[in-house]
């Protein structure tokens, strides 16, 4: 994810400012609006991913199908998504789910009033709830577009900001909800990326954990494959299949002849159900 919006660079700034010195899972919990509809078997993976701005062509993702990562994240929307996706359709979806590959829903939606960052759409107080709806249907109907079925998770990209800035944290949390419940409601579940300094702790430490999502893909830059020994949060949250931990960016790797600059992932939770 280190390149998806901001460069490398910048990225870091923006982490400095913010304050960087078939499961269901116990995540669940935070899923009220689950209940009163039957949900589609989730399809779990645990193992090594990875994610890169552009989704790869089929002869790389043909080439770098060698074992050692068995899942790709995929960019598939969101307004403040960075990179073009000429590779990302149907037909690819399909085309790489019948090599073995197990796919990562990503969204890039509204970014925090308080993010230093510019931002084709930042959220505010008084647009929260809306934008996150809004932008919880666009999610779902690109996913749909891309074979990506009901019971598949969508992963909410969000930047780091200041979590000490409370109104600005209350605003974030508004959008996350109002995102998480429309997703729910259209049979998808919900998943988070975010820091751990910063967006993925006010997830993890909001008191109030109604439509929070029951998924956390955490980005801690530390090198340790691991989603236990370094799980900054509480012990008993995101357990059972619920977690993803981001532990290295900007890795250049060749596989097979093609050489692609990914983030490194370890994955124990939720991917897409495209069969």
């Amino acid at each position: 994810m280190a390149e998806h919006r901001q460069s490398k660079k910048r990225r870091y700034i923006t982490w400095a400012a913010a304050g960087a010195v078939a499961v269901t899972g116990a995540g669940i919990a935070a899923q009220t609006s689950m209940a009163a509809t039957a949900w589609p078997a989730q399809k779990t993976f645990t193992g090594r991913a990875f994610d890169t701005c552009t989704a790869p062509s089929l002869s790389a993702m043909k080439a770098w199908n060698t074992g050692y990562y068995g899942a790709a994240a995929v960019y598939i929307g969101g307004k403040n998504r960075g990179c073009a996706q000429p590779n990302l359709t149907a037909s690819w979806v399909k085309s790489v789910s019948s090599m073995g590959w197990k796919l990562i829903p990503l969204y890039v939606g509204a970014q925090p009033p308080c993010q230093k960052s510019a931002n084709p759409e930042r959220l505010t107080a008084a647009t929260a709830a809306s934008l996150g709806t809004s932008d919880a249907k666009d999610a779902v109907a690109k996913s749909a577009a891309l074979g990506i079925k009901a019971g598949s998770p969508i992963y909410l990209d969000m930047e780091p900001y200041d979590i000490t800035d409370k109104a600005c944290n209350n605003a974030v949390l508004t959008y996350v909800r109002a995102f998480d419940k429309e997703l729910r409601a259209k049979t998808y579940r919900a998943g988070f990326y975010g820091f751990t300094s910063s967006s993925a702790k006010a997830i993890a430490t909001a008191t109030d954990k109604t439509d929070l999502p029951g998924n956390l893909w955490y980005a801690l830059w530390d090198g340790k494959d691991t989603t236990t020994t370094d799980w900054p949060f509480g012990k008993t949250q995101f357990t059972d299949h619920s977690r993803a931990h981001q532990y290295m960016v900007n890795s250049k790797e060749t596989r097979g002849g093609y050489t692609l600059t990914v983030d490194r992932d370890t994955w124990d939770a939720p991917v897409a159900i495209t069969g």
